[in-house]
């Protein structure tokens, strides 16, 4: 019996922790061909391992998300190889400094929009012919409910104004694929999820009354197949729900 997405291509930034590792692993048990890219590459290895038990193959990609002209090289790899991409995972990205707007130091900023922010406008860039090039290109960007809040928490500007400009950044890019285009084009929120990355944020909370990465992975994975209709929108999913973008009234 074939498998729900056999033959697809997908790359997935971020791929050797959290959440990236937990959608790189289910997206090979759905049948996809996984292009990892993270910045360490004996995590990798070990995905690879996984993947390989799986009876899967991966393609590992030892790479820092900041380091852009790597992401044009990467594109046109993936392009002498496959000639397209049909999936693209961008879920690389960092939290940023947990202080006062005026105590950030510049380069402290400046990294929070590199990683979160400009390095998936050149992902973009890189692949966007490539995933026009299949016959059902699906995007999806991991954000956060930081930047979209009613209610912002403060210390955390850098990662809320990042993950702002991320979502208006896939916004965009799915308005400009919706009638041109077999993309399509997801936000996703995990919300708080068991991750080094909430244990930052959340020092004395309880990981074991979080959800995993491995539950969400499935949700984030549904939205990778050419099944997946849905463009411009926002999957929550602590209450498994997509519902589109609005300005505040």
């Amino acid at each position: 019996m074939a498998l729900p997405l056999e033959n697809r291509i997908a790359l997935v930034t971020g791929a050797s922790r959290g959440i990236g590792r937990a959608v790189a692993l289910e997206l090979a048990r759905q049948g996809a061909h996984v292009i990892a890219m993270a910045r360490t590459q004996g995590a990798l290895e070990e995905l690879d391992d996984e993947i390989r038990a799986l009876g899967q193959e991966a393609t590992l990609v030892p790479c820092d998300i900041k380091d852009f002209d790597a992401l044009d090289r990467l594109g046109a790899a993936i392009f002498e190889r496959w000639k397209r991409l049909d999936i693209l995972v961008a879920n690389a990205g960092i939290l940023g400094p947990i202080t006062p707007v005026g105590h950030i130091d510049p380069p402290q900023w400046d990294l929070s929009m590199a990683v979160n922010v400009t390095a998936n406008y050149r992902l973009i860039r890189a692949l966007d012919m490539l995933l026009r090039a299949s016959d059902a290109g699906r995007a999806v960007f991991v954000s956060s409910g930081a930047g979209n809040k009613a209610d912002l928490s403060p210390y955390r500007s850098a990662y809320a104004v990042s993950k702002a400009a991320l979502d208006a950044l896939a916004r965009t890019y799915a308005a400009e694929t919706a009638t041109t285009s077999q993309v399509k084009v997801m936000v996703t929120n995990p919300g708080p999820l068991r991750t080094k990355m909430r244990a930052a944020v959340a020092p004395g909370e309880d990981p074991m009354t979080l959800k995993t990465p491995e539950e969400f992975a499935p949700h984030l994975v549904a939205m990778c197949s050419p099944d997946w209709m849905e463009t411009g929108k926002l999957y929550d999913f602590p209450s498994e729900s997509i519902r589109s973008f609005r300005a505040p009234a």
